[in-house]
């Protein structure tokens, strides 16, 4: 581990908002530094990306390697671990990590983005690894020839079913939701498809196993029938949290829990701003975290630059 724990700039998580910003704030020859738990996040889960400008198509994995290939270039220190705690004792912001460290900045870009939903049934983290996952995209060929389960009608949840039903001899698709909720093109492929049971208005109560995934329990929400299906997959696909639980102290976050920002990614708190996915900005898009994440950084640049010098700014605490 690095002695270095001062800095002028760091940035919190690495998707596209957090990776553009490094390459921005490198460029401008800021003392940068991004600490995340992994490279690419959400991102890393799309199978087709057709809507980002100079590709007409991309999965994600690739799009995340060009944009890690290009914050290499800059040689950006990257701290892999966790952030437990964000806050301002004095001038500087205080960044806490789940190894026991203390990382100190002049200002704080937030892209943590967002971590997905769990559905809190028994069974659930005791197979997360062994048949439940939440990224059909990842995970999806593990499962190629094996009958599985997808609970979420949503788009993510339909995007999950189109996949696994090229490659999975049954798909159960489960909602909660009398009706499916994802745009009309995707209900269209997946209603139309074989080898695919959408059950509605049905939950999923348990999740059934020995040493890996074995079944699953559902209720009907409208009788409260019970039925066991026998699957070997269970894809979970109801949603997004935002990953914000550090920032409470000095930010107040919207009701779902993003962070609130301006059209210049500024949080309100001078030397704070957001970008990507955690925030509060309406379309969740790779290429607007992007957009939204250079903003960030330009913003954050001018902030530094206009602060009084210090021999010692690191250490400056009033």
């Amino acid at each position: 581990m690095p002695d270095k724990t001062y800095y002028e700039l760091i940035i919190l998580g690495a998707g596209p908002a957090g990776m553009t910003a490094a390459v921005y704030a490198a460029r401008k020859q800021m003392d940068v530094l991004i600490i995340s738990e992994n490279v690419g996040g959400q991102t890393t889960w799309s199978a087709e990306i057709e809507n980002y400008l100079g590709y007409k198509f991309i999965t994600g994995p690739e799009l995340v390697g060009k944009f890690e290939e290009h914050v290499n270039e800059f040689n950006v220190p990257h701290e892999f671990t966790r952030v437990t705690r964000l806050s301002r004792p004095g001038a500087n912001f205080a960044i806490e990590t789940d190894d026991g460290r203390t990382f100190t900045a002049r200002a704080v870009i937030v892209a943590t983005g967002k971590s997905p939903r769990l559905l809190g049934v028994p069974g659930e983290k005791e197979f997360t690894g062994r048949g439940v996952t939440y990224c059909a995209t990842c995970d999806g060929p593990l499962f190629s020839g094996k009958e599985v389960l997808v609970a979420g009608g949503g788009n993510s949840g339909l995007d999950a079913v189109v996949q696994l039903m090229k490659i999975c001899p049954k798909v159960y698709l489960v909602e909660r939701d009398p009706k499916l909720r994802a745009d009309a093109v995707m209900v269209s492929r997946v209603t139309a498809a074989e080898n695919v049971e959408i059950l509605t208005a049905t939950a999923v109560v348990e999740i059934r196993g020995e040493t890996f995934v074995t079944g699953v329990t559902l209720k009907g929400l409208d009788d409260g029938a019970m039925r066991d299906i026998p699957v070997e997959g269970v894809f979970v696909e109801i949603g997004l949290v935002p990953n914000t639980d550090f920032v409470k102290e000095v930010l107040r976050l919207n009701p779902i829990g993003e962070v609130p920002v301006d059209c210049a990614a500024r949080t309100g708190i001078p030397g704070l701003y957001a970008a990507g996915d955690v925030t509060d900005v309406p379309e969740k898009q790779i290429i607007i975290a992007a957009g939204d994440g250079a903003k960030a950084a330009l913003g954050a640049y001018s902030y530094v630059v206009r602060l009084p010098a210090t021999d010692d700014w690191g250490r400056m605490s009033t």
